[in-house]
């Protein structure tokens, strides 16, 4: 019988992520640090129009490219939030989470052995995408020494005549690390000058601290090259809801569409009811969150400093990104002992791309008491690593 199988899926890796997650979930007294996922309910208020959009019998198709009234409230929340202006009918895409936006607009974009560059450590899912695309994913290790930040130095490196794409992926799951208008400005003009295309990705922008989130297509130039990727997972703490949204130039938003039509059809309806009132009248809450996150981001910065445990101060997503290279143990055996002496789970830094090896991904959407007692327990795994050298 022959291989049923494409050889690119079969060479593409699953996802280092979900490994320790499934073991922990079997064993007794685990706490899990690391998956991706608000420990808040959704906001009281989208839940009722989803109870409601049901209630009325909106359960048919949407147009594929969302409810118009979903489309109008997203460009008027980046308008009010990013300070670009986007046609809700012309460039605006509602898609099945951002995930989905990431791989159509990857498969609308490449020809073959177009090379597209992907600053790590990030999200898993931009190099499986990029292959399954026929493009080349080229890797920007990002240094811990610039704040796991990307500089122009780095682009000039590894950027060739064959460059197409640059995913932003800022603020960045893992690392936590942001990008301020200061930093984005010499990368767009690297952009503009090589003729290039952004892939955006700011599914974290609700989710900053201290400064205020500043996209990519809002510096001169930047808007009609550039696609800006968001949705409700985070922000909005829908993850279940399955809702994203892509805004850009119109002649790439409308093969977007085509593709999403023929894979998708349309995003789910109630989600898409529900996150126009999320849109509208859910700020209060989504500020209650993030004061709740920066408080959790401090007490674990603190902690580790207790500790002697080094880490960056991140600004961004609700991540921390420590480094365990003091002793001497590869980031996947660091994280199978902790899980199994202490019984926390955290994810391996390699599970973002090589240059997280010898970091650790630990995530503070979880409770303040429950932070404290997985702290703890690292704190107890530390000391002994560190007394038995």
């Amino acid at each position: 019988m022959r291989n049923p199988l494409s050889k690119k899926i079969i060479d593409i890796q699953p996802s280092g992520i979900r490994k320790f997650f499934d073991v922990a979930n079997e064993m007794k007294d685990a706490i899990s640090l690391g998956v991706g996922e608000p420990d808040f309910d959704t906001p009281w208020r989208i839940r009722e129009e989803g109870i409601f959009s049901l209630e009325k019998g909106r359960t048919f198709y949407t147009s594929n490219a969302g409810l118009q009234e979903l489309r109008n409230e997203i460009c008027r929340y980046l308008e009010r939030k990013i300070g670009v202006s986007y046609d809700p009918k012309k460039e605006t895409l509602v898609t099945v989470g951002g995930s989905e936006a990431i791989d159509i607009g990857l498969r609308c974009m490449l020809d073959p052995g177009d090379e597209v560059l992907l600053p790590q450590p990030s999200y898993v899912s931009y190099l499986p995408c990029t292959v399954m695309a026929d493009g080349v994913p080229v890797i920007i290790p990002l240094k811990r020494e610039n704040e796991f930040k990307l500089t122009v130095q780095e682009l000039e490196e590894h950027t060739t005549p064959k460059t197409k794409v640059l995913i932003m992926p800022f603020p960045n799951n893992p690392t936590g690390s942001i990008m301020t208008k200061k930093d984005l400005e010499p990368v767009a003009e690297f952009v503009r000058e090589h003729d290039l295309y952004v892939i955006s990705d700011e599914i974290y922008s609700e989710l900053t601290y201290g400064t205020e989130h500043v996209s990519i297509a809002s510096l001169p130039g930047m808007r009609e090259r550039t696609i800006v990727i968001n949705g409700f997972s985070k922000g909005f703490a829908m993850t279940g809801w399955r809702l994203g949204y892509c805004c850009g130039p119109e002649k790439i938003i409308e093969q977007m569409i085509k593709l999403h039509q023929f894979a998708i059809m349309c995003a789910p309806t109630t989600s898409q009811y529900a996150a126009v009132e999320g849109l509208r009248n859910c700020e209060e809450e989504v500020q209650e969150m993030r004061e709740s996150y920066n408080q959790r981001r401090r007490f674990l910065m603190n902690e580790f400093r207790r500790m002697g445990l080094e880490c960056f101060e991140p600004f961004g997503a609700f991540y921390v990104f420590p480094s365990i290279r003091e002793f001497g143990m590869t980031s996947e055996e660091f994280a199978t002992k902790l899980l199994q002496e202490e019984k926390v789970a955290v994810v391996p830094g390699s599970a973002f791309g090589d240059c997280g090896e010898g970091y650790l991904r630990i995530s503070y959407a979880y409770s303040i008491e429950e932070l404290k007692e997985a702290l703890g327990r690292v704190d107890h795994f530390i000391q002994r690593l560190r007394e038995s050298k």
